[in-house]
């Protein structure tokens, strides 16, 4: 899964910020465990939170969704006005550059992304557009992202006209975008994207009957959901199969090709997929339990046998990740953090199932 795909033309690769490379976002910071009383306004009632992590980018003109379906991994090019979609950026090597919710609103196609990769794969994809009637630009300063959980439709029904009722679905109005995001913890969620003048003016409508809260606890709902969130730690580790791309609808094997494309179908036609992503628990902070921290195997102390690709402080205590791992790993023995002898990773059941691997 490691062989570049010679067709793809070379680019620079997306990298963390540096001396030599001033124009690329900081690291996102490590965000204070949430008081209880926050988990808690999410699973018994209903809570927002405005999602600083998160950065937009949008695409304008006539070659926009063609240009899009050339580079990502999920059909951009027939994505409707009333659909939103996860697709992964790859690179030449079918590793991923970042991760990606695309949906339209108007003549925009619009991009969420994490916001410490924004700038740099908004280069990246820039350098591409070459001879297309596409354009692309930052629209994190003018946006406001809002995430909200729980039994939140019917102080959501005093700003959106319409809800939507299933997963990926997306509504306009005047105050931006609605879209249902996948539920956690048996929560419904949603994401609302709208210019930041139109939100301001509106989430007075949602204090009286919503708890705002951290946007920690956004994080630990989108690990409890199985989503990953590619960030500066993980830039180019997995293929998508291995963080469950393919099983959450990030993959379409019936488009054209993208960067990446022959490794990333091989690896699902081959049966070369031994590596997935789990839900797990582990003792410890945020400081400690993180994006990239390797995983070891009791019965092979000497080797990695995964990382974590996501952490979120938990409301029952420690912390929840999305960890990468070796198939094999899952079979027996004990996996821990850092080392051999570190704490020990206490697995949990994901939200859907994974497909047998061969």
């Amino acid at each position: 899964m490691n062989v570049p795909n010679a067709s793809a033309t070379p680019a620079p690769a997306v990298t963390a910020p540096n001396a030599a490379n001033p124009a690329a976002a900081a690291p996102l910071p490590l965000l204070p465990r949430p008081a209880a009383a926050e988990f808690e306004a999410v699973l018994e009632r209903g809570a927002y939170t405005t999602l600083t992590q998160f950065g937009v980018i949008d695409v304008h003109g006539d070659d926009a969704a063609s240009f899009l379906h050339s580079q990502l991994t999920n059909d951009v090019q027939h994505l409707d006005a009333a659909t939103a979609r996860l697709a992964g950026y790859c690179s030449a090597k079918g590793r991923l550059l970042a991760s990606l919710l695309s949906w339209r609103t108007g003549d925009t196609i619009r991009l969420l992304i994490s916001k410490d990769l924004q700038a740099a794969v908004q280069k990246r994809l820039s350098m591409f557009v070459l001879r297309a009637k596409a354009k692309l630009a930052d629209a994190s300063g003018q946006l406001t992202v809002v995430g909200l959980a729980g039994d939140v439709r019917k102080a959501l029904s005093h700003v959106f006209d319409a809800l939507p009722d299933a997963v990926h679905v997306q509504v306009d109005g005047p105050a931006g975008s609605l879209i249902r995001v996948p539920d956690a913890a048996g929560r419904p969620r949603y994401l609302w994207i709208g210019p930041q003048a139109e939100v301001a003016a509106r989430l007075p409508k949602l204090e009286g009957a919503l708890t705002p809260v951290s946007p920690a606890v956004w994080d630990w709902l989108d690990i409890r959901a199985g989503e990953p969130r590619i960030t500066q730690p993980v830039v180019e580790q997995f293929v998508p199969q291995m963080v469950n791309f393919d099983v959450l609808g990030g993959v379409n094997f019936r488009k054209g090709c993208y960067p990446g494309q022959e490794i990333v179908a091989r690896s699902q036609y081959r049966g070369t997929i031994k590596r997935r992503m789990a839900l797990a628990n582990v003792a410890g902070e945020l400081a400690e339990v993180r994006a990239g921290s390797e995983l070891f195997h009791s019965d092979d102390p000497g080797q990695p046998c995964g990382q974590i690709v996501n952490a979120a402080s938990a409301p029952e205590g420690g912390v929840d990740a999305l960890v990468e791992i070796k198939l094999a790993a899952l079979e027996g023995g004990s996996v821990h953090l850092g080392a051999a002898e570190g704490p020990a990773l206490r697995f949990l059941t994901l939200p859907y199932s994974l497909p047998a691997e061969v």
